[in-house]
Order: structure tokens, then C-alpha cells, then sequence
């Protein structure tokens, strides 16, 4: 059973991860991906999204050492670098940056999305300036005579072709890979944090392994926000989630200086 010790370090783990990926801030990103949408389809895109982003957190939590001893660099660099992004983000935190960037980009890429899809019932109709069939004049009457259907005694002419129906279920764009995963769960900052917990632990089997179940317990209390995240969003007024933020942004400020405190005393002292 693990001691006080190391459930505080659990605990400090599990802000700063929180903090990084920001469940709550991602709710109204999450809403603009998947509006116009079904509960199922969104159900699906957020527990799609948690399990990608976990798999991605976990490789990197688990190789991610190793895969910079390939390129030369040592925990101390790592730690001194990854704690100086932290820092960046924490600012952009306090000051209301990083919501405003999420929402922009959550609006540029429904766009986008929204454009293809335009495209594609565009090119499935039938083009405007198609000719219609020649009418031919009649030998002996010169009446015309439609050649496009030939309607038999007591039969009912032919209805014209539907249009296009809209867009079913399965034909809702995948959100869940990109951007809700990349980059907005599993994101630099956020694999950056696995990485620097990781090595603070890398001696410690039990504490690595808790540092996993950390990553599965954001993600999980990520799914709940998105699951909820119609009545998140209306519970939630912006100035609790600007107060929030900010308290958030001073504690994840305060933990990138002692990464980057960490990294200097391992590599020069």
C-alpha cells in the first residue's frame, strides 16, 4: 500500500497533467467538433478520442526516454526544455490565450470539415448544365415527340430522381483522431509532462506505474466532461472557467519552475 509520500506525488502528478490537458477547456472545443450531430456519434468521438490519446500518452511515458537517447539528448536537458514549455503554457493560461487559440482552431477545423463535406454532395449532384434529351419531330403529325420516356397505357410516368439525401450518421466526420487526440489531448505539453514525470520516477517501478494510471485517470475524467459537456457548458459561466484557469495556470507556473529547477541542479550540480 503506497504511503503518504508517494500518494502526495500521485496527487501533484495528476494536477499537473490535468492542468496541461484541461478537460474542462476542451468542453466547448468539443461541442463546436461534434454540433449538428447525434448523442451516438458524439458518445463515440469522445471515447475514441480518450482511448487514442491514453495509448499515445503510454507509449510515449513507456519509450519516450529511450527514444531521446537515440538523438544524444539526457533528462536534464529534457527536464530544462520541457519545463520552460510548461512555463509558456501556464502564461497563456493566466492571461486567457490558450482558450481563445483552442476555440479558433476548433472553428477553423469544423469549417474545413464542413467544406469538404459541401464539396462532396456538390460533385454527387448532377451538373446544372447537362443537356436535356433532343426532341424529335414526328414523320407524318409534326407534333414533337418526347424520346427521353416511353410511358405504357394505364402506367404512371416515371418520378424524378431524388435529390441527395443528407448526410446519415456514418457520414459525420471522425473528429476523434484529429484534433481531439492530436493535439488537444495528446498534445507537446502533455506528452512533454508523461515524459518529465516518467524520468522523475525512472528508478521507481511502483511510482512509474502509478504515473500511468494517473494518464488512464485523466482521460477518464476527460470522457466524463465530454459525455456531459452539453450540460458542462451550460453550467459552467466564463467567468468560473476564467477563474479556474488562471488558479490553474499559477500552479502548473509554480511546478514548470521546479522541472526546470530539477533539471539545472541534475546537470550542473
Amino acid at each position: 500500500m503506497p504511503d503518504i509520500s508517494m500518494l502526495s506525488e500521485l496527487i501533484a502528478a495528476f494536477v499537473t497533467l490535468f492542468v496541461i490537458i484541461d478537460p474542462v477547456g476542451l468542453v466547448p472545443v468539443f461541442l463546436v467538433l461534434t454540433q449538428d450531430t447525434s448523442t451516438a456519434h458524439r458518445r463515440g468521438m469522445a471515447i475514441r478520442a480518450c482511448i487514442t490519446s491514453f495509448l499515445i500518452l503510454t507509449a510515449f511515458a513507456l519509450l519516450g526516454e529511450k527514444l531521446l537517447g537515440i538523438f544524444g539528448i539526457h533528462m536534464p536537458a529534457f527536464r530544462i526544455s520541457g519545463g520552460t514549455l510548461l512555463f509558456l503554457i501556464a502564461l497563456e493560461m493566466l492571461f486567457e490565450r490558450r482558450g481563445k487559440k483552442r476555440n479558433e482552431r476548433a472553428e477553423q477545423v469544423h469549417q474545413e470539415l464542413e467544406h469538404e463535406d459541401d464539396e462532396i454532395v456538390a460533385g454527387s449532384k448532377i451538373p446544372s448544365d447537362a443537356k436535356p434529351p433532343q426532341a424529335a419531330t414526328g414523320p407524318h403529325t409534326g407534333t414533337v415527340a418526347s424520346t427521353s420516356t416511353t410511358v405504357a397505357p394505364g402506367q404512371t410516368p416515371a418520378s424524378k430522381p431524388a435529390q441527395t439525401a443528407p448526410h446519415d450518421e456514418d457520414d459525420h466526420e471522425d473528429v476523434s483522431i484529429f484534433p481531439m487526440s492530436i493535439p488537444f489531448l495528446a498534445g507537446p505539453g502533455s506528452i512533454a509532462t508523461v515524459m518529465l514525470l516518467m524520468g522523475k520516477y525512472q528508478d521507481n517501478i511502483v511510482m512509474q506505474t502509478g504515473v500511468i494510471g494517473v494518464v488512464g485517470l485523466v482521460m477518464v475524467c476527460a470522457l466524463v466532461m465530454f459525455l456531459l459537456s452539453g450540460l458542462v457548458a451550460k453550467r459552467l459561466s466564463p467567468t468560473v472557467a476564467t477563474v479556474i484557469s488562471r488558479l490553474l495556470g499559477m500552479i502548473l507556473a509554480a511546478l514548470a519552475i521546479q522541472f526546470i529547477i530539477d533539471g539545472i541542479k541534475q546537470a550542473f550540480f
